[in-house]
């Protein structure tokens, strides 16, 4: 049996919270595997299925993300469940916005919602880490992890979301790497819209050269300025 969690604080204030990234990636694979609701339990939101053929639950703690790990360690000593059978969803401030990674066990990193799972269930779970990128002044971390995405992260968070979910069935064959690959090329096409390097333009502004003035020959230049005038426009043109 396989436990899914995604953290998040409950209620529509935090909804669209960096913060409550795992509880967006929940209601991704809840919705695109069919999964079933239950009654309230666990101090959580359970739902129910199956992934890969193994019965899998997912759990969204109500407790708020600092007392994640009461939600977590009941269902856990329920179904008589180790660490190695949990994946826990969550934010990374760590890592740059859209990056994942998966783990098992380690430090919590300051993330409190691990941190109450740590003492509750012990450390050798499995960890998706999705990062929000970090604000750069410690200062700024709590308004940062408690506002709302930008219209703009839409670009790489929905087809991250979308990977994971269509995807899920890797989490229960235990393939992380196999997911991460899945992901990662998901996101892949975004970085089209990332403006070309300026050694790759040198061709176009090459082309728009001949088509503006005739070719002559004029002796090569030297030294540091024309290297770099080479670098960035290729053979230099009169």
């Amino acid at each position: 049996m396989l436990l899914i969690v995604g953290l998040g604080n409950p209620g529509p204030k935090y909804e669209k919270n960096r913060h409550n990234v795992g509880f967006m990636a929940v209601d991704r694979i809840i919705d695109r595997h069919n999964f079933t609701k239950s009654q309230k339990k666990f101090k959580a939101n359970v739902f129910e299925g199956k992934l890969a053929g193994e019965k899998t639950l997912i759990l969204k703690p109500d407790t708020f993300m600092n007392l994640s790990g009461e939600s977590v360690g009941e269902a856990m000593r329920f179904y008589k469940l180790g660490p190695e059978d949990i994946f826990v969803i969550h934010d990374e401030l760590d890592l740059a916005a859209g990056k994942v990674r998966i783990k098992q066990g380690g430090s919590p990193g300051g993330h409190n919602g691990l941190k109450s799972i740590d003492a509750h269930c012990g450390k050798e779970y499995y960890r998706f880490r999705l990062g929000i990128g970090h604000p750069g002044n410690k200062a700024r971390v709590n308004s940062h992890v408690l506002g709302d995405f930008a219209k703009s992260d839409a670009d790489w968070l929905l087809p991250l979301l979308t990977a994971l979910a269509e995807n899920a069935e890797l989490i229960a064959k235990r393939d992380n790497a196999g997911l991460m690959n899945k992901i990662s090329l998901a996101i892949k096409p975004q970085q089209k819209q990332i403006p070309e390097p300026m050694k790759d333009q040198s061709k176009k502004v090459k082309s728009h050269i001949h088509q503006a003035r005739p070719k002559t020959t004029k002796p090569e230049p030297s030294g540091p300025m024309a290297e770099m005038l080479k670098k960035l426009l290729g053979k230099e043109e009169d």
